[in-house]
């Protein structure tokens, strides 16, 4: 079997050296160095010591893979050559190096503007400290384009090289990983996946997002969240550090993009694939900060030393924690003189407004603590603002007592590791927030809440006096399972699944289990109070796109659903759709519903009663020489024109070259403005519509006014509760989301990606549709009855008290709706089980529906049920 059919060959997970000489492909927004100009203009290479790098360097080394990055400078020209390492096997060849070159304020707007000032705040839950500017997500998506562009050129040089050595044998021939890192390039793998399969470039495509991923009711603040998770999804695999951030990510999908998901097994289904999402915990070079722990000469006093090292950002929680200690000093004096804290503040966006503001705030917090309680040869809070050397960090590590890692928010917090490698005599504790990815893990440390400042300081007079033997259980704890799992374990991992992963570039398309999630938004929809509206679009929602539109078939299942659904006393159904209203009809044939046609121009009610938004007169005579026209110049191909009436449709679906296509419509929207009309786009054709202010917004309003009464707004949330749910799929359907918007959840059905939406969630199409009908059909078949402590009867002598109340009634259509529910309800219980006449839910269906009864059921067993009340 090949290898684009396993998908086994490729890099050796156990050591990450490659086994087959599949190549890496890093996308990251650094290079694994800075570049610099020196003195007489030569570019000069610095080192970076980061734990990405020391991790994936050597695999991208040794497997000939390629890095691509921002060189972390303006000053690097098109022409330059990037520079040999100073030593063999210190680091990246040039030619493993494609470097981005981004013009500074383009790089500006992308990195300080979109990364830092909208998704930094956004995903670390500080949505009150984002900016939304479409000029910075403008720059954020030219940059993700420049680095795909890049991608793409490192993709066809591997596939080039491997051409080559395997003599043009495919089969044979290892695939290339493609994996791109962080918040920076999340929209880079869409571009990338497109062109990968126009040229059949075979690859797999992974994503690791190194901050926290943010719950979707924070994420959808984000204007153009769709494309962001669109970007994400088309890799084949996905990691997180912790399985909260894989949780949000795959509830974003669901309920934003409308993504069949299976959340037991982590995997999102998107165009036609699988997309596995798992949580991988990133480490640290353990071995590396264990060994200049060993090395570091001490470099404290002998005061007991809480230590604090961050990078000075709000997200981190500095203020929190200085106040703290402030009030360890005030509950505890015992460690007055005997303990410090030493704060390292790593300086960060010096020039940004918010960071100079909570720079100032830390250095008057300082000065005010220290200058209430220093004393002559002592002072209790030693603050460094500054970096300082990997060697002198290794020893305030080894040699603290206590850790303070308190972030109020942050994806891992390599810091608490770090600590972890370095306390080599294992007599630290480590104080750790369960905001941080950290905390997750790290079961062993002292958690605590940075926000409740009392028990922070609590937590730091109980590590200061926690016995020797508690101390190095804890720390031996910690230190067996960050030695295991550090930087190369966690790379090693994310290959493993890799390797797991089928190459969905050229391979088959997949699908997993349904769930759509409802029960966690719409339970408020079925509550027994609650009246509910439904509100459908026909094409591409309820019945397929398809050729012809006489092809358009509801399936027999959705039929039937709506029609059960019709007949419930409170659900009131509607099917709008730009069909003619007599065409609209003839196709759902559901009796007892509401039909708006041409747009909603046309609407007929249950009662049998219609309204018809007047047209102008001359309407129907431009419509009649627009026809002729359409037909003598655009209707070849397949393209055809239907005549609705007060609407003319322009089809062009079955016209196949894209070329023909695309200068058919251009013809046919000039003859649309020839004629006087706006050519009004929807799904593969263009409509003329009269030129009144009505649409299908409008026509929704006036449906539920006619159905609830004018006060129907505030019934809303009044005790009736009068709820709406509304699905379409084209841009006719958007004026109707937005029409009730605030008022309805709305459903966009589509499996196109479309970036911009009014409704509050997806669906794929109409086999989805079907799938929430289902959904709320049993959900409503299952609503509750107040229960009435009377005497109680079977499910036998129900259906008996109701046949002879029926012949005892004076109502009509009450006798008409029991006995059509009843006959609903036994055919398709009595399918599922054969011992049961009526299930609960059923029983408790008719009760409702009848003024005869009032009662409830509260007990069934597997051989009968049992009702309280007559």
């Amino acid at each position: 079997m090949s290898s684009h059919q396993n998908g086994t060959n490729g890099l050796d997970v156990g050591t990450g050296e490659s086994s087959e000489s599949a190549p890496l492909i890093v996308v990251s927004n650094r290079l694994p160095f800075v570049l610099t100009r020196d003195k007489i203009g030569k570019l000069r290479r610095s080192h970076s010591a980061g734990g990405l790098v020391t991790a994936l360097g050597p695999v991208v080394m040794k497997c000939g893979g390629l890095w691509i990055g921002w060189p972390g400078s303006h000053d690097m020209r098109p022409l330059d050559e990037i520079p040999e390492p100073d030593t063999p096997n210190s680091g990246l060849k040039s030619q493993q190096v494609k470097a981005v070159l981004v013009r500074q304020e383009l790089f500006d707007s992308f990195y300080n503007g979109c990364c830092n000032g909208t998704f930094w705040p956004l995903f670390h839950s500080m949505p009150d400290r984002a900016i939304f500017s479409s000029d910075t997500w403008k720059a954020y998506q030219e940059v993700n384009e420049e680095f795909a562009l890049k991608t793409i050129d490192a993709l066809r040089q591997v596939h080039s090289r491997l051409l080559k050595e395997y003599h043009n044998n495919e089969d044979a021939m290892p695939i290339p990983v493609v994996w791109i890192h962080d918040y920076q390039l999340m929209l880079a793998a869409a571009m990338i996946r497109q062109v990968a399969i126009e040229e059949n470039l075979t690859c797999k495509l992974g994503f690791f997002l190194h901050i926290p991923f943010p719950s979707w009711d924070i994420m959808r603040l984000f204007p153009w969240d769709d494309q962001i998770l669109e970007g994400i999804l088309a890799c084949d695999m996905v990691g997180f550090h912790i399985d909260d951030y894989c949780t949000n990510f795959i509830e974003c999908c669901q309920r934003r993009l409308g993504c069949r998901v299976d959340h037991a097994n982590g995997n999102v289904e998107y165009d036609n694939r699988t997309v596995h999402v798992r949580p991988l915990p990133i480490g640290i070079p353990f071995n590396h900060f264990q060994q200049l722990a060993f090395k570091a000469p001490r470099v404290m006093k002998d005061e007991r030393v809480v230590l604090g090292v961050d990078r000075l950002d709000y997200t981190k929680g500095l203020v929190q924690r200085i106040k703290a200690f402030e009030r360890l000093l005030e509950r505890h004096p015992e460690h007055l003189e005997r303990v410090v804290l030493m704060q390292i503040a790593v300086p960060s966006r010096t020039d940004v407004r918010e960071y100079k503001a909570l720079k100032e705030e830390i250095d008057q917090l300082v000065g005010r603590i220290n200058g209430r309680f220093s004393t002559a040869d002592w002072s209790p809070i030693r603050y460094i603002y500054g970096c300082i050397s990997q060697d002198n960090l290794a020893a305030f590590y080894r040699d603290s007592a206590v850790a303070l890692v308190t972030p109020l928010r942050d994806g891992m917090n390599l810091v608490a590791k770090e600590f972890v490698a370095c306390q080599i005599n294992e007599t630290g504790v480590l104080i750790l927030s369960p905001f941080a990815g950290a905390g997750g893990t790290m079961r062993e440390a002292l958690l605590v809440n940075p926000y409740e400042v009392d028990m922070v300081s609590e937590m730091i007079h109980k590590a200061l006096i926690m016995d020797v033997d508690e101390r190095q259980r804890r720390m031996k704890l910690l230190r067996s399972r960050e030695s295991s799992m550090d930087v190369d374990y966690w790379m090693a991992s994310f290959l493993k699944e890799m390797q797991l992963v089928e190459c969905a570039i050229t391979g088959p398309p997949s699908s997993i289990p349904v769930d759509y999630g409802y029960q966690s938004y719409l339970t408020e929809y079925i509550e027994d109070s609650t009246k509910l509206n439904l509100l459908l679009d026909y094409d591409g929602t309820l019945a397929p796109i398809v050729s012809h539109p006489d092809l358009a078939l509801m399936s027999t299942e959705t039929r039937r659903v709506l029609t059960h659904l019709s007949q419930m006393p409170s659900v009131s159904v509607c099917v709008m759709s730009g069909r003619s209203l007599d065409n609209l009809r003839k196709m759902v044939a559901i009796d007892g519903i509401t039909y708006a046609g041409s747009q909603g121009l046309e609407i007929l009610h249950p009662d049998g009663s219609r309204f018809i938004h007047p047209v102008p007169t001359d309407h129907q005579i431009r419509l009649q020489n627009l026809l002729p026209a359409l037909e003598m110049e655009v209707c070849t191909n397949g393209a055809w024109v239907e005549n609705k009436g007060a609407l003319l449709t322009y089809h062009y679906r079955a016209v196949s070259s894209p070329e023909r296509r695309d200068s058919l419509v251009q013809r046919a929207v000039q003859l649309f403005r020839e004629h006087g009309f706006y050519p009004h786009h929807t799904q593969m054709a263009i409509e003329a519509r009269p030129p009144v202010p009505w649409d299908k917004g409008r026509a929704s309003l006036y449906i539920m006014r006619t159905t609830y009464g004018v006060d129907w707004p505030q019934r809303v949330g009044g005790p009736e509760r009068v709820r709406i749910l509304y699905a379409g799929d084209d841009d006719t359907d958007e004026e109707v989301m937005e029409a009730l918007s605030g008022l309805a959840c709305t459903f966009r059905v589509s499996r196109v990606p479309v970036y911009k939406s009014a409704a509050n969630y997806r669906l794929t199409d109409p086999e989805a549709v079907q799938s929430l009908l289902h959904w709320i059909e049993d959900k409503l078949d299952q609503r509750a009855v107040v229960p009435s402590p009377l005497v109680g009867f079977t499910a036998s002598f129900l259906i008996t008290c109701i046949h002879e109340s029926e012949n005892a009634s004076s109502d009509e259509e009450q006798t008409d709706l029991v006995e059509t529910t009843l006959v609903s309800k036994r055919r398709r219980r009595n399918s599922r089980n054969s011992n049961f006449v009526l299930s609960k839910a059923a029983a408790a269906g008719l009760l409702r529906s009848s003024n005869n009864f009032k009662a409830a059921l509260c007990h069934h067993s597997q051989d009968s049920i049992t009702v309280i009340g007559h």
